[in-house]
């Protein structure tokens, strides 16, 4: 049996996920406390490769990006992981599946973190909004809680060299692999990089307390 098919994953009914409110693409900031409740409340621990085939689940994701100043920690994705949907694509989201033993989407966040990213420090996570799009496969099964944080200086690096390379890079060479990235890193990034305000603005979501 594949690790895959014996790993539990959070998920909850997208029916009742989205219950009163249409799915949207991109990082959605208003109106998010009833998702978010649901979230809560509504979700169950499934078999990853059956929540994988079911269009009716949506697994909640925590997907961190990380900044170190105007630089954002940009990874690139190698032949190595386990989904092939996301092979050599350039990714600026930190985070992946809550399994049983997280106790919130933070502590989820938090061991991921940890998993994920050779650091002597853990940064406070700030909550930044929903992230939600149906247009691609990967997509629809999940739905994402981005989150932004601080490295303030301090080194970081990614663990599984042979799956991920990473490296704080400014906004402009992120920018330069945009059509490259992963379609969730894409729509992150324009959420905190849109052309209505400067970088530093952006990347300090205005309102908003992180979700726990």
């Amino acid at each position: 049996m594949s690790e895959d098919a014996q790993e539990l994953v959070y998920a909850v009914p997208r029916e009742t996920l989205f219950y009163g409110v249409a799915a949207w693409r991109g990082v959605r900031r208003e109106d998010v406390a009833g998702i978010l409740r649901r979230v809560d409340e509504a979700g169950t621990y499934v078999p990853r490769a059956e929540a994988e085939r079911d269009r009716t689940l949506k697994q909640i994701i925590p997907y961190l990006v990380l900044r170190d100043g105007g630089r954002i920690f940009l990874m690139k994705r190698t032949r190595a992981g386990g989904d092939a949907r996301l092979h050599d694509r350039y990714s600026i989201g930190i985070g992946g599946h809550l399994n049983p033993g997280d106790d919130s989407a933070l502590s989820g966040l938090e061991r991921e973190w940890h998993e994920e990213l050779d650091a002597g420090f853990v940064p406070p996570f700030e909550f930044v909004g929903l992230l939600n799009d149906d247009t691609v496969d990967v997509g629809v099964h999940h739905l994402g809680l981005v989150y932004l944080a601080e490295a303030s200086g301090r080194p970081v690096g990614v663990r599984e060299t042979d799956k991920l390379s990473g490296s704080f890079e400014r906004i402009e060479v992120v920018r330069a692999v945009y059509d490259l990235m992963e379609t969730w890193s894409q729509l992150a990034l324009d959420a905190i990089d849109g052309p209505d305000s400067a970088l530093g603005e952006k990347l300090r979501p205005s309102g908003g307390e992180a979700h726990r």
